[in-house]
């Protein structure tokens, strides 16, 4: 894979974690993404173009509004950088095939949502629809350019047997999950299932052990309780990521401890 991709999809990923940290932002809130233009919101005075170069703007001003000084939250830099790295881990991971835009635009919303999650515990539906009908149409025209449309099937039905399991557990227990996991699970099936349901079974697990392990390290600090409320969506999202990255080797070798002829067979590639 030339460097050069790489480098170019990085950037992309700055730009993108600038637009991110708009949308997160503005979405919860009930406001545009495209107007006004971004202001401080301590003075409300407008971003002048030279203040808005993602990452390194915030790296100039010392992290701090240049009119009135007020602190810019370090949300705003780590966003960008996260969405710049997993772009480009995403652009060696997948190279230049068919199957790169979907997981850009996927993890770009699994990005906007995890920081809302994060923040205010919540799962805006004007992120995950838009995320989930971008990333869709992306696969669906993967699967025009390859003609892989058995792989659009398995995502369709990942997506629905996603959606149906966690509306049974809200059904079964609300407090367990909001309704914004809910949806948040037809998301991770339609972006996952492209690589087959056994990524999206380990990015559940992986995001569910994940949150757990935060939880009984909370509690054993005494920073929570068994009754403290924490962003599961954050760490689907963090599970759902992992699966796309690095999913394949591990359902490989899963999948080779089932089967007994496996052992002497040659290793596969990681799939695009």
């Amino acid at each position: 894979m030339s460097s050069i991709f790489v480098v170019i999809i990085g950037l992309l990923g700055l730009a993108v974690g600038s637009f991110l940290n708009v949308a997160v932002s503005r979405v919860p809130a009930g406001r545009s993404v495209l107007r006004p233009r971004s202001a401080c919101p301590e003075c409300a005075v407008p971003i002048a173009a030279r203040d808005n170069i993602p990452l390194v703007s915030w790296l100039l001003l010392g992290g701090r509004c240049r009119a009135c000084r007020a602190p810019i939250p370090v949300r705003y830099p780590l966003l960008e950088a996260l969405t710049a790295l997993l772009f480009a881990a995403e652009a060696l991971r997948f190279g230049r095939s068919e199957t790169l835009p979907a997981a850009l635009v996927f993890t770009a919303g699994l990005l906007a949502l995890a920081a809302c999650d994060a923040e205010l515990f919540l799962l805006p539906r004007r992120l995950v629809h838009p995320t989930l009908g971008l990333t869709a149409a992306c696969l669906l025209a993967a699967a025009a350019a390859t003609g892989q449309w058995h792989r659009l099937g398995v995502t369709a039905a990942c997506a629905v047997g996603g959606f149906a399991v966690f509306f049974a557990l809200h059904w079964v227990r609300p407090a367990w999950l909001g309704f914004g996991d809910v949806r948040l699970a037809a998301l991770l099936g339609t972006g996952l299932g492209w690589l087959g349901p056994w990524h999206l079974v380990l990015a559940v697990v992986a995001g569910s052990a994940a949150g757990l392990l935060v939880g009984l390290a909370l509690m054993a600090a005494g920073r929570a309780t068994r009754s403290t409320r924490l962003p599961f969506g954050l760490f689907l999202a963090a599970g759902a990521i992992a699966a796309l990255l690095v999913g394949t080797p591990v359902v490989d070798w899963y999948e080779r401890l089932g089967d007994p002829y496996a052992a002497s067979a040659p290793v596969t590639p990681a799939r695009p």
